[in-house]
This record gives structure tokens, sequence and C-alpha cells, in this order.
């Protein structure tokens, strides 16, 4: 998994605070912006999270590019819905070398990653077996329609992947860029840096923390599982290890 924090807004803090500010000043946005410093936006930024004022964080984006994640995260990671996905097509790009993700419980286990193995050996032939067929049947349907040579095979390749893709699995892999604002950033990770979180969606998870917290730190000093801001949501159903999960959040936040 390879996780990069593309871009985001600039000085994000310092805007949010002025942001925050604005609501409560009669002054404009940009003589607020050049009266803070960064002892007065650090100011501002606890004092915002202290009184659970949430919707100023919404004006800072954050944007990543996530490679190496299977296709049962991106079904996870699309039900948040407040962000933007852009996301590698299997209905155009065909999967001419085939890359999936294995879980580690499966990795560890040499029986089961055996019938792992042949599982995604015997997926990647179908796939490979119908493109072909599909794609030579579509192609004379082309060629018999007056189209070149050329652009009926470029059209029929793009037919039968199309058609093809239903036999992948869940394991193959995927690309994505995603962009959230900071609060539904915060939302994210209070649900999936969680240790209840599915273990490749928590693993992506902390890697965008990391870099979050890398890129502004203030903005960031609360954000985590729900354990890390109080007591443990889940109920019964904790993983009842919340002090291990803050302590490793915490050095995170210092990496």
């Amino acid at each position: 998994m390879e996780v990069t924090l593309l871009g985001y807004t600039p000085v994000p803090e310092k805007m949010i605070a002025a942001a925050a500010k604005l609501c409560y000043s009669d002054s404009g946005a940009m003589d607020l912006m050049d009266g803070l410093d960064e002892e007065k936006t650090a100011h501002f930024m606890e004092m915002l999270t202290n009184i659970g004022h949430e919707s100023p964080i919404e004006h800072a984006s954050f944007t990543f590019a996530i490679e190496g994640v299977s296709r049962s995260l991106l079904a996870q990671i699309t039900r948040h819905r407040i962000a933007s996905f852009s996301v590698q097509s299997q209905r155009y790009v065909k999967k001419s070398s085939f890359v999936y993700i294995t879980p580690p419980a499966i990795a560890e286990d040499p029986q089961a990653k055996a019938v792992f193995e042949e599982s995604m050996a015997h997926a990647f032939a179908a796939y490979n077996q119908l493109a072909d067929q599909l794609e030579q049947r579509y192609l004379q349907e082309n060629l018999r329609a007056g189209m070149t040579e050329k652009a009926a095979r470029s059209k029929a390749e793009k037919k039968a992947i199309e058609d093809a893709r239903f036999v992948l699995p869940n394991a193959c892999e995927t690309k994505m860029v995603v962009t959230m604002n900071a609060r539904s950033l915060y939302h994210f990770f209070r649900l999936r840096c969680c240790r209840r979180a599915q273990w490749e969606i928590r693993e992506l998870a902390m890697k965008m923390l990391r870099l979050c917290c890398q890129a502004a730190p203030l903005l960031f000093a609360n954000a985590g599982p729900g354990c890390c801001s109080g007591p443990c949501p889940e109920g019964k159903m904790s993983c009842g290890a919340a002090s291990e999960v803050r302590s490793q959040v915490e050095a995170l936040r210092h990496e």
C-alpha cells in the first residue's frame, strides 16, 4: 500500500481560524488572516476544538493518491460520501498483469495461501479467456459494421473487458485519488483508525492520519479513533486496548 498526500489547502490552520473568527467579527476575512500569527492561530484552533465548533474546518481539503489497495477497500471507503473519488476503471483498463491484495491472515497460513493463490489464478485465467473470446466476437461485428481494423479492435477490447471484469475478485488491486475536507477526515479517522475496523482500511486510515498530522499538526491534534478523544464509543464491542491505541496514535503524531 502506498499513500501520498498530493496537495492540501495552503495554510489550512490559519485559514480555518480566520473563517471561524469571521463568524464573530465585523472585519473581513483577509484582514483577519493578516492579523493571525502562529501563536494566535494555535490558540484559536485549540479554542475551536474545546467548544466543538467543527464547521470551519470544512474549508480545508486534503487530496491523497492511494495505490496497492483492494476493490474490497474501495467498497468501504466510498461509503464516506462527503469526499471526492477518482478510481482506476476496470471497464477501460485491461488487467494484463493481475495484481491482488492478500489478507495477512491468509498470507501467514501456507495452506490458506495456497488455496487463495489458486483461486486468484483461476479468476485471472477466466478473465483473460472471456476477454479474448468477447473481443474476437466484437471485432467481427465492428468490421462488418464498416469500421477500420484499428478502430474495430480498440472498441472491441473495451467492450470485452467491460463484461470480463465480472469474474475479477474483491482482492484485485486498484488505485484512486481521494479528496476529503478536514471535518470528513476527522469522521473517517474516528471510524477507520479503530481496531474494530477491517485491517486494510485501518492501515490506510493510519497512513493518511500520519500525513495529515505532518501537514497540519494543530488541525489534526485530536484526530484519531474514538478512544483518543474520550471513552471508547464501542461499548461491549470494545477491543479492550484503548490505552495501547492511544499510545500508538500519539507516537504516530510525532513521527
